[in-house]
């Protein structure tokens, strides 16, 4: 059979599938729509004061002075925080664990790394009153010259980045051989992580225990920060997270702003209360950093791939090294004989850049999935038809066979959907008018990483069941997939069961990120929720109280609510927990004996990523796989780029519910297109100032840039990849978005687009 013949499986919930697998709508949706989900920042503290940051207006040098007469005058200031009233802070670990490089920290310094970097803060009784004194703030610097960015000739070729480095084969020989060779240079600017909700917090000290409401993608990990950062024990720290209004990475780490907001409530005694403006996340935190890579292909004159050679570079800032792995992808994806990959990062005068969606393999599969169209181009192959000639096997980097990758299935299935063969392969073709058509499409992947999770259930007398985990919802739908997890493991109906997360004093969870929720918290919750049942049928069996007593070892079974003995005598759960005098019966489960860890390593597990599993770590390769196909239609005489339609195909396992998968898998997408025609951080080049800091100039897809979108699941469940059998959703849906839509461009117009964001003005530009 043709592999564009093989069969498509849709994703979706039909009749008969068990709760986990059905597509049900978001347990939380109701009370969002509503708007009384209430959020970290609304939450009703009384007695708050108000923090608003000062920031630097130079990007490298130092403050020689800080004027805060006319703000500490000001009405209703409390407070003006400095570099030179405020103690600096204990170093803490990094998030993989290590030790600090420096003994101390200082949120608020002198020494100026980047525009924008905080240096005061002024903290009144209302949010207004320390808007207006902040601005009353002086600052005078002694500034020195700033490294702009990659193109900035003082910034060098940066330096290497050792782990970095693979390479298998000779590639350096194989490229001189090759019949075909190819030399291509890719680039993608500075991104920022844009979610509607902004970054903030409230901070508490009651004595010495320090209570955060702050959104957070790691609770666990961030309270370790905090502890550390104030010299307090783990436990003295409490973060509160109920919900997140969008992270996409950028709400995992304890950052800055959270250390003064902190530092301002125990110097004061009271709440305080600080939350980023919208310019102030461009600067107060990182996003993609700018990258550069170099690709050299060689092939045979039909296209198959005999080696790849990459050099890459991306962005960090002075203070850290921030690493985007381009090479993620590119030796991954086809069957690569020969391959060279290295990397160097180069230090410029730019906030730390931090994680944003598909971190490495967004990047990497933009510059692979274009020279892969590139070489398709210059070989007069049907781009299709190449990938599938350099289909891979088996893991080429790790010499190992996946766990299952149904790649080929989901380029048959997106081909067939999006009708592929109806393509003319000329550029410039196909019109509509006067309208240039493109078709183009690109692959993506995204690793399996794991970390163990722990979860408690609880059966409740009156007939619910509680599951509680500190793991965080980001509007991934943790709470609706762990409340189907727990009730097709106990047999209930979903409405009997109640999620409760967020919340750093219950049971462990490490980050919400890597796309491993899913996989990690509902094998601890089946895990925990199984031992609860277990621990329910013997309690029924054995107290004397029971009803159910003497009924036989181990015949009872959980339907519906019911304990129902062989013989069909059913007794509702409540009734039983009654009688036996129990309000409850739970049990606190986790999957570390998986991992292989030792209970010491517990705290470890949850407060770094050092006990995080890589997806070779076994005896499989794991990853997600997709195709994407996309259509474009060009105006060249008003330079427009319009995407008109959009069929993707996922392979991510098990889908343990297909409507939020699909959610996931669309919301990566639109960030794709945003990235691909919009997106762009545009530095001055004389100041290293950020100049579209806001909303309005730096651009984000809305409504009218989104085409129809049809989304096709061709996964199955992967018995090595997680408990359950899932593999990564929420990061798959990006990788491989931006390479379709270039290559669509390329068709359409027969120019070749090497930098993002794909406009028209550059497609002028091009000749």
């Amino acid at each position: 059979m043709s592999p564009l013949d093989a069969p498509v499986k849709r994703g979706g919930a039909g009749d008969g599938l068990p709760v986990l697998g059905a597509a049900l709508a978001r347990l939380d949706g109701v009370a969002k729509l509503e708007g009384s989900a209430r959020f970290a920042l609304d939450q009703p503290v009384e007695g708050l004061a108000h923090a608003v940051l000062v920031r630097a207006g130079i990007a490298a040098g130092r403050v020689t002075r800080l004027d805060t007469a006319a703000a500490e005058a000001a009405p209703g200031v409390l407070a003006v925080l400095t570099p030179d009233n405020t103690a600096p802070l204990a170093a803490a670990s990094s998030w993989t664990g290590a030790p600090p490089a420096q003994p101390h920290y200082r949120p608020l310094d002198t020494r100026i790394v980047h525009h924008g970097q905080q240096i005061a803060a002024v903290v009144a009784e209302t949010l207004e009153q320390a808007q207006e004194a902040a601005r009353l703030v002086a600052a005078e610097y002694e500034a020195t010259p700033a490294i702009t960015g990659l193109d900035d000739p003082r910034a060098g070729d940066g330096r290497p980045v050792d782990m970095l480095t693979k390479s298998w084969g000779d590639a350096a020989a194989a490229l001189d051989k090759a019949p075909v060779r190819l030399t291509l240079e890719y680039r993608t600017p500075r991104e920022f992580n844009m979610p509607i909700e902004p970054h903030g917090l409230i901070a508490q000290w009651e004595g010495d225990e320090l209570t955060l409401w702050e959104p957070s993608q790691w609770l666990d990990g961030m309270a370790r920060t905090y502890a550390e950062w104030f010299g307090l024990r783990f436990d003295q720290v409490r973060i509160v997270s109920p919900y997140i209004g969008g992270g996409f990475g950028s709400k995992a780490l304890a950052l800055p702003h959270g250390a003064v907001a902190a530092m301002a409530a125990r110097r004061l005694g009271r709440p305080v209360k600080l939350a980023l403006s919208r310019s102030q996340t461009f600067t107060g935190l990182g996003g993609r950093p700018a990258t550069r890579q170099v690709l050299e292909l060689g092939a045979t004159a039909g296209g198959r791939l005999l080696a790849i050679r990459q050099r890459g570079w991306n962005e960090t800032s002075m203070n850290a090294v921030s690493v985007e792995p381009l090479g993620a992808v590119t030796g991954l994806m086809y069957a690569l004989p020969h391959f060279d990959s290295r990397q160097n990062v180069v230090p410029v005068h730019t906030v730390q850049p931090g994680a944003k969606r598909a971190p490495g393999e967004n990047p990497s599969a933009f510059g692979l999935e274009s020279a892969i169209d590139e070489l398709a181009h210059a070989v007069g192959q049907d781009p299709l038809a190449l990938r599938l000639l350099n289909d891979a096997g088996h893991d080429h980097s790790s010499g190992k066979p996946w766990s299952t990758r149904k790649l080929r299935e989901a380029l048959a299935a997106g081909a067939v959907a999006f009708g592929w063969e109806r393509r003319d392969p000329t550029p410039r073709s196909t019109r509509e008018g006067h309208l240039l058509i493109g078709w183009g499409m690109a692959c993506g992947t995204y690793p399996v990483r794991r970390t163990a999770g722990e979860a408690l259930v609880g059966i409740l007398a009156d007939g619910r069941v509680e599951v509680a985990s500190s793991t965080a919802d980001m509007g991934t739908g943790a709470h609706t997939i762990l409340a189907q997890t727990a009730a097709e493991a106990l047999g209930l109906p979903v409405d009997k069961v109640t999620v409760r997360l967020g919340d750093s004093r219950l049971p462990r969870a490490p980050v919400t990120g890597g796309s491993q929720m899913a996989g990690l918290m509902t094998g601890a919750v089946h895990k925990a929720a199984l031992a609860a049942r277990e621990a329910l049928v013997a309690l029924a069996l054995s107290d004397p109280r029971s009803p159910l007593r003497g009924t036989g070892a181990n015949t009872l079974r959980l339907e519906g609510g019911m304990l129902v003995a062989p013989d069909g005598t059913a007794h509702d759960v409540s009734a039983v927990l009654q009688a036996t005098g129990r309000e409850r019966v739970e049990a606190l489960r986790d999957t570390l004996a998986e991992n292989r860890l030792k209970p010491e390593d517990h705290y470890r597990n949850f407060t770094t990523v050092s006990t995080m599993r890589a997806p070779t770590d076994g005896d499989y390769s794991m990853h997600s796989w997709c195709a994407h196909f996309v259509e474009v239609a060009v105006d060249e005489a008003l330079q427009t780029i319009r995407l008109r339609r959009v069929v993707s195909a996922f392979d991510s396992g098990r889908l343990y519910n297909p409507k939020l998968a699909a959610s996931q898998w669309k919301g990566g997408i639109v960030m794709g297109i945003g990235q691909a025609l919009l997106e762009e951080g545009l530095v001055d080049p004389r100041h290293a100032r950020l100049m579209n800091d806001n909303l309005g100039d730096y651009l984000l897809p809305t409504q009218a840039d989104i085409p129809e979108i049809e989304v096709i699941d061709v996964g199955e469940p992967d018995p090595h990849a997680s408990v359950l059998g899932g593999k990564a959703v929420g990061e798959l849906g990006i990788v491989g978005v931006a390479p379709a839509i270039a290559n669509a461009l390329f068709h359409a117009t027969g120019k070749r687009l090497r930098s993002l964001p794909l406009t028209g003005a550059r497609l002028a530009e091009a000749g």
